[in-house]
Parts: C-alpha cells; sequence; structure tokens
C-alpha cells in the first residue's frame, strides 16, 4: 500500500468493482483512451487482476478522510513488450485538484528505486493536453509520438532517480 497526503493506495478487491466499471465506461475518461469499455470486458480484466494477487501492481486511489474511489493507477509491460508503463485514471470530478500528480509520482518512485527498474514510460494522446503536461511535471521527457488506436500518441520516458525514497507498497 502508498499512502501520499490525501490518499492511500491499496490492490483492488472485489467491492471495487463497480467504481472500476464506472471509471471505465465514463465517456469522458475514455475520450483519450479509445472510448467507453464494454462491462463484460472490464468484469473480465478485473477477474484476472483478483486472481493475480496484484502481481500486474494495480492500485484503486482512494481518498484517505472519507475513503471515497477517485481512480486507479497501475504499472504494466507497455505495447511494446519490453518497458513497464504507469497508468492512470481518475474519475471527472476529482480532476484538476492534484490527485493525480501526488499519486503518480510515488508510484513513479517506486517503480525507480523499490523495484529498480531502468526507466518507466507512459503513452498518451497527445492530444490529451493536461495529461502530457503532468507527465512533464513529473520530469518525463517526450521519447517520441507515434500513430496507436486511430490516434496520435506521445511516448513520454524516465530514468531520472527519484528525489524521495519510496514509499512502503
Amino acid at each position: 500500500m502508498f499512502e501520499t497526503v490525501r490518499c492511500k493506495l491499496t490492490p483492488p478487491k472485489s467491492v471495487d468493482l463497480k467504481c472500476i466499471i464506472r471509471l471505465n465506461t465514463d465517456p469522458d475518461v475514455r475520450r483519450f483512451l479509445g472510448g467507453p469499455v464494454e462491462e463484460e470486458a472490464i468484469q473480465s480484466a478485473f477477474s484476472r487482476y483478483i486472481e493475480s494477487g496484484n502481481k500486474n501492481r494495480f492500485w484503486v486511489i482512494r481518498l484517505k478522510q472519507n475513503n471515497a474511489f477517485i481512480g486507479i493507477i497501475s504499472l504494466e509491460t507497455h505495447h511494446n513488450g519490453i518497458d513497464t508503463e504507469v497508468s492512470y485514471m481518475l474519475l471527472p470530478e476529482w480532476w484538476g485538484q492534484g490527485y493525480a500528480h501526488e499519486t503518480v509520482q510515488p508510484v513513479i518512485n517506486y517503480a525507480l528505486s523499490g523495484i529498480g527498474l531502468p526507466r518507466i514510460i507512459a503513452e498518451t494522446q497527445v492530444a490529451n493536453i493536461a495529461s502530457c503536461r503532468l507527465l512533464e511535471q513529473l520530469g518525463m521527457q517526450l521519447e517520441g509520438t507515434l500513430e496507436r488506436f486511430g490516434a496520435q500518441q506521445a511516448i513520454y520516458a524516465t530514468n531520472i532517480t527519484p528525489k524521495e525514497g519510496p514509499p512502503d507498497a
């Protein structure tokens, strides 16, 4: 588990499925991610995560104050089959309040220092200005662009040593 000033990141539990379905079927959340996902596909993927014992490093983001579900974050193998990608999604009502920055940074630190990965990448649509800006604020640098999923994607990468030690996971 990770803790930040306002949030806690915990492995998903069965009770989180309803919120994860809401997140993945929300057209605003999925605007730059290929659109809403079918509920059946979400349930299937969620079952695999639960059964894996969180081997894939997938966390639910909750507010410490009231345990409210605000999103998810993960470290998974990127489409290139080589790199590890940090991915995150927050429900729209939590956008613009610094929660993504607050939770993505310690996960990057954990990946680089805690488990010793040489670098982390993130892929986002070039059109997703807010996500591009966040990744740059986190110290990631634009490595290149490519066409995937019918849109121009930006690949950001970091192998910068984190300033803070890794949180407990």
